[in-house]
């Protein structure tokens, strides 16, 4: 099982530790209730060095990310991110992630850590038509940066402690490179998976323990903590935000997960899928991902099937858990289409039982 740069100081401070996607990974340090509140309220620390980095450059890097990913990468300019996916060619998803733009002939590509090595190989398969050498124009450096996610309203007060540059006002989606806390050239980037504002810092893997010690003491202050998986999770879904593996997979298409505004249908975009995804969205989908919250008492939990208040079978939970910030069973799962509009009374059978939950919009939690 592989370590992340940071696993000794999860091991020290007592956390319960779990394998995830190859690595040995905190599932939590002190509750995932308590853990969920702090980064709501004040902020948290997760290490996501887990997570896949992977360099696209040369002159044809635009053109190939056009091919291979579903948002429209022209769209981009130094500094600018993007939330977007690959397609399978099956009308499924390869993967969703984040595209950093660097330069014009520069982009950075930060996958799930489940994926990487599928990613990685359908990328290369892709390649050649593009000019692109697995090694060179291509590059694998997943091993060799570590990540931190630093999430929550107080994040960026305590990061504008190591950098000498105004960091707090920064846009959404946008990232700077900047020398932090004594590391050169760190990317700073305002993203992050928990809906609570914060960024997310890539250094290379022997300036972790640097990296780490600054985070925590910029933040003591305003009472910083470690945060595990399990808080990401709940974070995660009270957002909306989908879960490879769980809500997207290679079986599901972007349109019918609600990924539509990831996937653009511009002139000169030849993206793998197109004409499919094109054909969906012109003649709707058989199914749609919806968010719900429980009517009646109840914690909803992945698979867990969907019925109609007769009982037929409608569809089933993705994602579920019970919100630390609302206090009630929420949830995603896939349902027939008729079943997919806010307000529709929907039931989750649990151990059994019927119970009653109403199809909402996400996110279900609004940050304050």
């Amino acid at each position: 099982m592989k370590t992340t740069p940071f696993t000794k100081y999860h091991i020290e401070a007592g956390a319960k530790m779990a394998p995830f996607a190859g690595y040995n990974m905190p599932i939590e340090f002190t509750g995932i209730n308590d853990e969920h509140i702090c980064v709501r309220e004040r902020l948290g620390v997760f290490d996501v060095s887990h997570m896949g980095e992977i360099w696209v450059k040369g002159p044809k890097a635009e053109a190939f990310l056009q091919h291979v990913t579903s948002n429209n990468v022209a769209l981009l300019y130094d500094g600018k991110v993007q939330y977007s996916c690959f397609p399978n060619g099956k009308g499924g998803i390869v993967d969703d992630l984040l595209v950093y733009r660097i330069n014009a002939e520069t982009y950075l590509l930060v996958v799930n850590a489940s994926n990487i090595d599928k990613d990685w190989n359908f990328l290369c398969s892709e390649a050649a038509a593009y000019g692109l050498t697995p090694g060179k124009e291509l590059y694998n450096a997943s091993d060799e940066i570590a990540q931190l996610a630093v999430q929550g309203p107080l994040a960026m007060k305590a990061i504008q402690k190591l950098v000498n540059e105004p960091v707090e006002d920064m846009e959404y989606y946008t990232f700077k490179k900047v020398d932090i806390a004594g590391i050169k050239e760190a990317i700073l980037s305002i993203t992050g998976y928990t809906g609570a504002g914060g960024c997310e810092i890539y250094v290379a893997a022997e300036d972790a323990d640097k990296l780490w010690n600054a985070v925590f003491e910029a933040g003591k202050e305003f009472g910083i903590q470690p945060i595990g998986l399990g808080a990401r999770d709940t974070l995660r879904l009270e957002m909306g935000f989908c879960l490879y593996g769980n809500d997207i997979d290679d079986t599901t298409s972007p349109i019918e997960a609600g990924l539509g505004w990831i996937t653009k249908f511009v002139d000169g975009k030849d993206f793998i899928d197109r004409a499919k995804m094109e054909s969906l969205k012109a003649e709707g989908v058989k199914r749609k991902l919806i968010g719900f919250e429980m009517i009646d008492k109840g914690v909803p939990r992945h698979d867990y099937p969907i019925v109609d208040a007769e009982g037929k079978n409608i569809g089933r939970v993705t994602s579920g858990t019970m919100s630390p910030s609302l206090k009630k069973g929420i949830g995603m799962g896939y349902v027939e289409t008729a079943f997919s509009k806010a307000g529709t009374e929907i039931f989750i059978e649990i151990r059994g039982r019927k119970l009653k939950a109403e199809v909402v919009k996400t996110p279900f939690y609004k940050q304050k």
